[in-house]
């Protein structure tokens, strides 16, 4: 069987932790920033983790796993 490429996109968004976590960030800061309260564009800026089921999915995108 042939060697699973590498998801270059995905390898740029997502960083893995030293347990294997998955953190990735929050969509919505964009754009159309004004419409937004400043304590709303705060939480965004924070990281958030991915559920274990689709970090699988992500992991094997990653050849991870």
């Amino acid at each position: 069987m042939p060697k699973l490429k590498t998801h270059k996109g995905l390898k740029k968004r997502i960083k893995v932790g030293a347990k294997g976590k998955i953190k990735r960030p929050r969509a919505g800061k964009g754009h159309l920033l004004s419409g937004k309260s400043g304590r709303r564009k705060e939480h965004l800026r924070k990281k958030a983790g991915v559920s274990p089921a689709f970090s699988k999915i992500m992991k094997r995108a990653l050849n991870l796993s």
